[in-house]
């Protein structure tokens, strides 16, 4: 398994301890790492991708909102609700890593970890943000070859 790859199933996994038990994020990092061992690339991407997303996370979620017809954040399983913030956090905030390997990523993530359903479901609103963001930006590249 990739380095980033592993980083982003740590960070899912941060992210749904937030958001199930209200501990704080440095203490939720803490914790985990203090359970935990992996390489310090895995531990330092996870982390920025964990305080990045809880640090826009007002922002991330009403992107997502905007993006998920008949879908509340809280009807969303807290996998896939996780996932999508985490993947939109890349999208958003993370100009080095090329978008379409953000929904790969997403899209697996939640095909492992969510339902079967979850592939298809964080598909199709990473793709509806994307096409939004795509008209607010122009520049943005989803083949990755920016």
């Amino acid at each position: 398994m990739g380095t980033r790859r592993k980083a982003r199933e740590v960070a899912l996994q941060v992210l749904f301890q937030i958001d199930v038990s209200q501990v704080d994020v440095d203490e939720a990092v803490e914790l985990f790492w203090n359970n935990f061992e992996a390489p310090e690339n895995v531990r330092e991407f996870s982390t920025h991708l964990i305080r990045g997303t809880h640090s826009q996370l007002m922002e991330i979620d009403e992107l997502i909102k905007s993006c998920s017809e008949n879908w509340s954040l809280d009807r969303m399983s807290k996998v896939d609700k996780n996932i999508l913030r985490l993947a939109v956090f890349e999208l958003v905030y993370c100009d080095d890593i090329p978008p379409k390997v953000t929904l790969n990523e997403a899209i697996d993530l939640g095909k492992y970890y969510g339902s079967e359903n979850s592939g298809s479901f964080i598909n199709g609103i990473l793709d509806a943000l994307y096409t939004k963001l795509l008209q607010e930006d122009p520049d943005k590249n989803i083949v990755g070859t920016s």
